[in-house]
């Protein structure tokens, strides 16, 4: 891993400063919408806006890479990207802040593409997959970092809105001047929804259902603690522990998946974000016992993200899982659209309490279905190991990290 760290700093240090400005864009505006008036149901909107850009630019953004390169595409997103985090503070406008955000989500998309091809280029064979350990590690990082850096200035003011612009700024220097040239670049081929729905029901559904989940932890979190009368420091302390949940929990539950039944353990984390969700309904525990709650939450949500992954991949042989990852983030993202959208009519409707209703309802409905599931078909042969995968992963990162988690290639059966 020091070997990895040594010939990939750069990279890791410009995603980190991506990540930290990233994770304090989306703590703040729930934060500052609530300070400025804006609705619980307009800010749904603004939430799920970048994950409709997110969603754009992920099948925009490699033909952009073709045809100018990397070096201007990243130039270019970043750019827009670091002038977007300002403008927020000029016009605090739900509409404005939607299309302001809708255009941060294509760029974000792209400036990962980007970064995540130097990377898997930098890294040598025997150390690519320690490397993508390392990516998902400072994905995590970052975003926790950021909200520590959320208690260092007024909400209310334009400082934690500078921050992140010029740590978006300065993480462009350790990528852009890596000597790494920048690497070729092919588009992942493409697979048809209904051959990937045939391949793997359930990994289509709990892709869905989970993409519902993160956008509401990462869309909603700050929108439902200023709803519920968190300060800053509670509510970062909040979102902060779900990706610590999230980063411990990863490697234990990826172990034991290869070897057991995916489907049971999907079942099994699902059934206990289920628990946690109500209890924390029923209990209105204090910050303390939030603070659990998030950790638990983090700790089935990503891996269960991963899992579904892994097991989709199960079906398949080595030459079809790259197509059949894009296909399953791009299903991913359209159940992030819909996320922040259901998450504010329910808080609007219900109050606070409809964020824990909703991620608690998609756990359920998951769980129903991977118990359904497990009825229609025998285990299949894993041999694709368990691969860490973040949310926020590209197709790009996804299709390396599952060479390196390693497979056969002989195909499995589908249905």
């Amino acid at each position: 891993m020091l070997t990895v760290l040594r010939t990939t700093w750069p990279l890791l240090l410009g995603i980190l400063l991506l990540m930290v400005g990233n994770g304090m864009q989306g703590t703040l505006l729930g934060i500052r919408g609530a300070i400025e008036g804006i609705s619980t149901k307009q800010m749904s909107v603004v939430m799920a806006c970048y994950f409709g850009g997110f969603l754009i630019g992920s099948r925009m953004v490699p033909d952009m890479i073709q045809k100018v390169g990397h070096v201007r595409v990243f130039a270019a997103l970043a750019s827009m990207i670091s002038s977007v985090l300002i403008l927020y503070a000029v016009y605090p406008h739900w509409i404005f802040w939607s299309l302001l955000r809708l255009g941060v989500g294509f760029c974000f998309s792209g400036v990962y593409i980007t970064a995540e091809s130097w990377l898997n280029a930098s890294a040598r064979n025997e150390t690519r997959g320690q490397a993508l350990s390392a990516y998902m590690i400072v994905q995590m990082l970052g975003i926790i970092t950021a909200q520590l850096l959320m208690n260092t200035s007024d909400p209310g003011g334009y400082m934690l809105f500078v921050i992140p612009s010029v740590l978006v700024s300065l993480s462009f220097l350790p990528i852009l001047l890596s000597r790494q040239p920048a690497p070729q670049f092919s588009t992942i081929q493409r697979m048809s929804f209904a051959r990937l729905f045939e391949v793997s029901p359930l990994g289509c559904i709990g892709i869905f259902l989970m993409g519902g989940v993160f956008s509401a932890i990462f869309g909603m979190a700050s929108v439902w603690g200023s709803l519920k009368g968190l300060n800053v420091t509670e509510i970062s302390a909040f979102v902060a522990a779900i990706y610590v949940g999230g980063l411990v929990l990863q490697y234990p539950v990826g172990w034991f998946s290869d070897h057991s039944d995916r489907r049971m353990i999907v079942m099994g984390l699902s059934l206990i974000g289920l628990l946690v969700s109500f209890v924390t309904l029923y209990l209105q525990p204090g910050i303390w016992g939030l603070l659990l709650t998030a950790a638990l939450i983090g700790g089935v949500a990503n891996p269960v993200y991963s899992l579904l992954l892994a097991y989709t991949n199960d079906f398949l042989d080595a030459s079809d899982m790259a197509a059949a990852s894009a296909g399953l983030l791009f299903i991913n993202g359209i159940g992030a659209m819909t996320g922040p959208l259901i998450t504010g009519w329910l808080m609007s409707t219900l109050g606070p309490e409809g964020f824990w209703v909703y991620i608690g309802v998609l756990f359920a409905a998951l769980t129903i279905y991977a118990g359904w599931r497990r009825t229609r078909r025998p285990t299949p042969a894993q041999d694709q190991n368990f691969a860490v995968i973040a949310p926020s992963a590209t197709p790009l990162a996804v299709e390396a990290a599952l060479e390196n988690a390693g497979s056969d290639d002989t195909p499995k059966p589908a249905g």
